[in-house]
C-alpha cells in the first residue's frame, strides 16, 4: 500500500479525516480533452493493453481534477478475454460478444488459468503508483461476478436481462458453475493489482440492480461474498458498488466490503441508516447534475455533503460514471466544492469495527 494514511484510505476505514475525499467513476474519459487526444490514435482496448498509455490517462485525469484517489484505466470486460470469451467495441453500441455463453457446454469452455494474461493492467498500475508514491492512493478494480456473467450471457448490454435470468432460473447448476469460474479469475486478477501497489479495490456490480432481493440473495450473494472475502485477504479496503441497488443494500451488507457505493436514487442519510456503523458509504451525486451551471453544481455538492452530515466514512463520488459530454470545468468545480465545503465540517469520530 503506497498511501496508507491518505484521507481516502482513512475514510474507507471510517476514520476521521480533515475533509471529505472525492474521486469520480470514469474520471479518465471522453469528457476530458487530454483523453480525447489519446483516443484519436488509439482504441479503448489499445489504451488498456499498453501500460504507458493506461498510466498516462490515469495520471492526467487525477492531476487535472485534483481528486483524492486515482483509479487505474482499464475496461470492466478485460477478464472475459482471459476466460476465452471474445468481445469488441462497436460505435454507438458499446461492447458486443458475438458468441454469448448460454448453456452448460459453453460454460465448460470458460478458462480459469489465464488470469496472468491480464498482466498489462498490473504493469500500468505499477507505473501510476511509482508516479504518485505516497502522495495519492491508487484504486484497482474488477467487475462483479453477476455483471460479468450478464455481459457474457446477453452478448452486451441489456434492458431486461431475460437471457441471464432464464439461465439463472432454469439451469441453476450451470449458473453456479459460471459464477464460480468467474470468481476464480477475478480473484487472481484483483490480487495481482494489489501486489502491483493498489491501495484499494472497487468491485463494480453495474447491473445487479435488475434483480429482486430474493434472487440476489439466492443466486448472486454467495458468490460475491466469496470473491470479496478473497480480496479482503489481500489487506486493502474493498468498495462494492452497484446502481439501482437501494432494495439490495440489506443483503449487500453481508458481503462485508468495507465501503458500499450507492447511486443517487437513495438519499445518502438513508443509505447510512440502512448500512449501519460498520460501513463507509460512497456517493452519490447524479452525474447529470454536471450539465447544470456551476452554481447549481456547487449547491448540489453541498446538499450531498449535508446529507452525509460530516460522518466519518463518507467518500464523495457520483452515482455512476461521468458522462461523455460533461463540461470538464464543472467536474473541476465539483471537486473544489467538495474540498472547500467539507473543510468547514467536523468529521464525527467513529470506532473502527473489524469484520
Amino acid at each position: 500500500m503506497s498511501a496508507p494514511d491518505s484521507r481516502f484510505i482513512r475514510a474507507c476505514r471510517r476514520q476521521p479525516v480533515d475533509l471529505t475525499p472525492v474521486w469520480l467513476m470514469r474520471q479518465a474519459g471522453r469528457y476530458m480533452p487530454e483523453y480525447r487526444q489519446v483516443r484519436k490514435y488509439h482504441s479503448i482496448l489499445e489504451i488498456c493493453k499498453q501500460p504507458n498509455l493506461a498510466a498516462e490517462v490515469t495520471i492526467t485525469a487525477a492531476q487535472r481534477l485534483n481528486v483524492d484517489a486515482a483509479i487505474i484505466f482499464a475496461d470492466l470486460l478485460l477478464p472475459l478475454e482471459a476466460m476465452g470469451v471474445d468481445f469488441e467495441f462497436q460505435e454507438g453500441e458499446g461492447p458486443v460478444i458475438r458468441t454469448p455463453v448460454r448453456d452448460a457446454d459453453a460454460i465448460a469452455q470458460i478458462k480459469t488459468d489465464r488470469a496472468g494474461d491480464l498482466g498489462f493492467v498490473s504493469e500500468a498500475l505499477q507505473l501510476v503508483v511509482r508516479h504518485f508514491g505516497d502522495r495519492l492512493p491508487v484504486i484497482g478494480f474488477c467487475g462483479a461476478p453477476f455483471t460479468l456473467a450478464s455481459y457474457m450471457i446477453e452478448g452486451g448490454s441489456s434492458r431486461n436481462f431475460v437471457e441471464t435470468k432464464r439461465l439463472m432460473y432454469r439451469h441453476s447448476e450451470a449458473w453456479g458453475e459460471l459464477m464460480r469460474r468467474i470468481v476464480r479469475v477475478l480473484g487472481q486478477y484483483a490480487a495481482a493489482q494489489v501486489a502491483a501497489g493498489a491501495d484499494a479495490l472497487q468491485v463494480f456490480d453495474s447491473w445487479v440492480g435488475c434483480l429482486a432481493p430474493e434472487d440476489y440473495e439466492r443466486y448472486v450473494l454467495p458468490h460475491t461474498k466469496i470473491l470479496i472475502a478473497e480480496l479482503k485477504a489481500a489487506g486493502v479496503p474493498i468498495i462494492y458498488f452497484g446502481t439501482e441497488t437501494s432494495t439490495l443494500l440489506p443483503a449487500m451488507k453481508q458481503t462485508r466490503a468495507e465501503v458500499i457505493g450507492v447511486d443517487w436514487r437513495i438519499p445518502l442519510e438513508d443509505a447510512f441508516a440502512v448500512l449501519g456503523g460498520n460501513f463507509a458509504v460512497q456517493g452519490n451525486l447524479d452525474p447529470a447534475v454536471l450539465f447544470a451551471g456551476e452554481a447549481e453544481v456547487r449547491q448540489r455538492v453541498r446538499e450531498v455533503l449535508d446529507r452525509a452530515g460530516g460522518r466519518a466514512g463518507h467518500i464523495f463520488n457520483l452515482g455512476h460514471g461521468i458522462l461523455p459530454e460533461t463540461p470538464v470545468e464543472n467536474v473541476i468545480a465539483l471537486v473544489d466544492e467538495v474540498h472547500s465545503y467539507s473543510a468547514t465540517r467536523q468529521s464525527t469520530p467513529s470506532q473502527t469495527v473489524a469484520f
